[in-house]
């Protein structure tokens, strides 16, 4: 059966996995997850040499490769769709961009078996006082992303309609400012962008046809900023310190 390799560098973890759905219908799955913060350029390249040892599989074998496209740290979404590009133009293959926060949903279905009408709400940290958020529904076999993707202020944070889930690092991030999490049935904060679950959703765009040419592959920015300025940050800082006063001071 086809096997695709992933790789996921849009935050601090680096992700990579090579996986397949066996003739049995079992998934098989090779994977390093490490914590690298900043040094995942690194890592990616020695970490597929790995997961293809431990198949036994050479890269030609593949019939893909799915990258973290976005949204993300813009650094690492340009590592991972560098490093896409590269391996896919060198063994003659197609590619698959993957949403990250989607990636999310599947890390979350993937934990706790999801309600039939439920929807996952993704909030992920974006860094500069902002999150990024999508909400996504599993209907048919697949997921139907049921609001655009955002960045902006956690309490800006759409809530859907109906029983939901929340996926991703927002919840632990920011806290009671990101106001949706107290009224999501679950809270899965170590639902994050995963290359297992990227393999996982690779496969289904497989199956239908979804796949482009390496020269195509580009991340997904929703986001023109880079940064903060020194006067953003330091205004940050100080709301930041502000909440946490009145927080004390209502501290019987």
């Amino acid at each position: 059966m086809s096997w695709i390799l992933a790789v996921e560098t849009s935050t601090e973890w680096c992700s990579v996995a090579l996986g397949r759905v066996a003739a049995d219908g079992a998934f098989e799955c090779c994977s390093r997850h490490e914590h690298t913060g900043a040094r995942s350029s690194s890592r990616v390249l020695p970490a597929v040499g790995e997961v293809l040892a431990e198949a036994g599989i050479r890269l030609a074998d593949c019939a893909a490769v799915a990258f973290g496209a976005g949204p993300g740290s813009f650094t690492g979404l340009r590592t991972a769709c560098g490093v896409a590009q590269g391996l896919a133009f060198g063994a003659e293959l197609p590619v698959i961009p993957v949403n990250v926060l989607m990636a999310c949903a599947e890390s979350a279905r993937n934990a706790i078996p999801l309600p039939a009408d439920a929807s996952v709400l993704v909030a992920l940290d974006a860094r500069m006082d902002e999150a990024y958020s999508a909400c996504f529904r599993w209907q048919d076999e697949e997921w139907r992303e049921t609001g655009a993707t955002r960045v902006g202020a956690p309490d800006a944070v759409v809530r859907p309609e109906g029983e939901f889930w929340l996926a991703g690092n927002g919840a632990v991030v920011f806290g009671e400012r990101l106001a949706v999490a107290a009224q999501a049935s679950r809270v899965l904060p170590d639902a994050m962008p995963d290359a297992r679950a990227m393999v996982a959703i690779g496969l289904r765009a497989l199956a239908r046809g979804e796949t482009i040419d390496a020269a195509d592959a580009m991340p997904i920015y929703v986001r023109d900023k880079v940064a903060q300025t020194i006067a953003e940050r330091e205004a940050v800082a100080a709301e930041k310190l502000k909440a946490a006063q009145t927080a004390q001071g209502a501290t019987p």
